[in-house]
């Protein structure tokens, strides 16, 4: 049999030379070709590819192959994740099996026991296999034979002791646990349990939509509510007023934390659960799809050394992120960066957090009054919310410090007018602030699917896109594949509005000017609305025009 770098040599992916070393040390052919894939020297996908021709067997596209659901059926979702394989089909009394090594015999005798059928084995690139996994074997089937038989005992949880650490089994904690990790699996944003008035809505946010995904029976509601309460350290007894929280679980060997927030609504308490993916802080600039004008523009103005930028947009539309990223790239051993937020949602490395308490007496102002006398260099502000956190915030950043931060405004010119009603003295947010970034998160079009629509000049003209009157470029559409879970749509992208405070734009501040002629100016001085902003990434075929309507005004 061919070595593997023999093999990868002959499809043409590596240069003869890697040969040498194999040829003198054959045991070294899997190191070899470790050491390449970490390198990037060759892709999964041609590793993939080049173990199916070593073996013999076929290579399947999973994000294109039709899945037999029945045939997924078959094997149980631990076997599947154990061995990373997944059934897709059967023919001719045999299972189809898609495997990431198809020379894994306890995986091809553990799913043989457990069809009571052959296997045929076929080769899939492992990325794309976990992929699949995730999407097929879903916890829902689990949840509906759950939901049955707590709908059948029908008798409300009143026994807290069933709903500690310590009893994993009890149906109420199994329902809870397949709820969080069916989220992540999803690639959720949020959960959001709602009480009705003869069940219980689940809900999951997933590029920024919320999709109706499981109901319970109203006699389990208190008991996941107590449930989730318990893991987040809430308070269990108090019903009455709001209450926020935080709890980790693990997943796929990772921890993921959630901050959990109660509501107290006419039927019950909401439980609404935001999941802080730590993969986040991991982002670079260049992540957040930034135009070439804006990110330099934005990079003119966390490069120096004091300052404040503001990111502004509502709640879910990536404010945290950015600013995360920004602390990436600003963050150095040489300097002290402090950040106080309520709550902390990102831990990163090298960075002092402060979590803000107000019992303790530990708001925004006073954790910000103490830190500046900490020797910080740049500050992150998690939200300024009144006239004092505003006031200590624009006089930091008039002393030599870097203040990052985030305000709940409409575009960027309103954040100018924004402090000034704030009793912020005009011409102190003049001089204070240096950039103001607004933004909203738009759903991306699916790579393997999206296709070019039948749109005219006049159909965005009168959907307010300005387009001049040259060959259209291709304006893409959703159409929906296995790969998206047939919605069109696959991740999201950030639309920006990206002002520099120029010395007109202070001046008018100074001015008390309307954020209508601060926009007008910014403008004139080549800044892109949102609308233009996000037209720019329709013609680049990373969104669809119904997306950016769907969140720009």
């Amino acid at each position: 049999m061919a070595s593997m770098t023999e093999i990868l040599i002959l499809h043409g992916h590596l240069p003869i030379e890697y040969l040498d070393r194999v040829e003198t040390e054959p045991s070294a052919d899997e190191a070899v070709v470790r050491e390449l894939v970490s390198r990037g020297a060759i892709t999964a996908g041609q590793l993939a590819r080049a173990r199916a021709a070593q073996s013999g067997l076929p290579f399947v596209e999973l994000a294109d192959y039709p899945v037999d659901r029945a045939a997924v059926g078959l094997i149980p979702g631990a076997i599947c994740r154990r061995h990373t394989v997944l059934p897709i089909g059967t023919a001719a009394g045999s299972v189809i099996l898609a495997m990431a090594d198809p020379g894994n015999v306890f995986a091809l005798d553990d799913v043989r026991a457990a069809a009571h059928m052959g296997v045929t084995a076929v080769v899939a690139d492992e990325a794309d296999l976990l992929t699949a996994i995730d999407r097929y074997i879903r916890a829902d089937d689990e949840l509906s034979d759950l939901t049955n038989t707590l709908e059948e005992e029908s008798a409300p949880v009143e026994d807290q002791s069933a709903l500690t650490e310590a009893d994993d089994e009890a149906p109420i904690v199994r329902f809870v646990n397949l709820l969080v990790s069916q989220a992540i699996q999803d690639h959720a944003s949020d959960i959001h349990i709602e009480p009705a008035e003869h069940d219980v809505r689940v809900r999951y946010r997933i590029d920024g939509v919320l999709h109706a995904m499981q109901s319970a029976p109203k006699a389990i509601q208190n008991g996941v509510i107590s449930r989730l309460k318990i893991m987040s350290d809430i308070d269990i007894a108090e019903r009455r007023k709001p209450q926020d929280g935080r709890m980790s679980v693990v997943h796929g060997g990772r921890q993921i934390d959630l901050r959990v927030a109660t509501l107290p609504t006419v039927w019950g308490e909401k439980v609404v659960m935001r999941i802080l993916d730590n993969t986040n802080t991991g982002m670079t600039l260049t992540d957040l799809n930034l135009l070439e004008r804006n990110f330099e523009t934005y990079r003119a103005s966390y490069s120096k050394p004091y300052g404040m930028i503001l990111v502004t947009g509502p709640t879910g539309s990536g404010k945290s992120t950015t600013l995360y990223t920004t602390l990436n790239a600003v963050a150095r051993p040489e300097i002290n960066v402090i950040t106080v937020e309520d709550p902390v949602e990102y831990r990163m490395a090298g960075i002092n957090q402060v979590q803000v308490n107000p019992k303790a007496g530990l708001t925004f102002a006073s954790a910000l009054r103490s830190i500046l006398r900490s020797d910080p260099d740049v500050v992150l502000l998690g939200e300024i919310r009144d006239h004092e956190t505003a006031q200590i915030a624009i006089e930091a950043s008039l002393t030599g410090h870097l203040v990052l931060s985030t305000l709940h405004t409409n575009d960027a010119p309103s954040a100018v007018t924004r402090l000034t009603e704030m009793d912020i003295e005009p011409f102190l947010v003049g001089s204070a602030l240096d950039c103001v970034v607004a933004q909203r998160l738009a759903r991306r079009l699916c790579e393997r699917c999206k296709q070019p629509g039948a749109y005219t000049h006049d159909d965005l003209r009168r959907l307010r896109f300005e387009v001049p009157d040259v060959e259209l470029p291709p304006v893409f559409v959703p159409v929906g594949c296995p790969a998206c879970s047939n919605t069109g749509y696959r991740g999201r992208i950030a639309v920006h509005e990206v002002m520099a405070v120029t010395e007109e734009i202070e001046r008018l501040t100074v001015e008390r000017a309307s954020s209508a002629d601060i926009g007008r100016v910014a403008r004139e001085q080549g800044m892109l609305t949102l609308r233009e902003d996000g037209w720019e990434k329709v013609k680049r075929g990373m969104t669809s025009v119904e997306e950016i309507l769907r969140v720009v005004a």
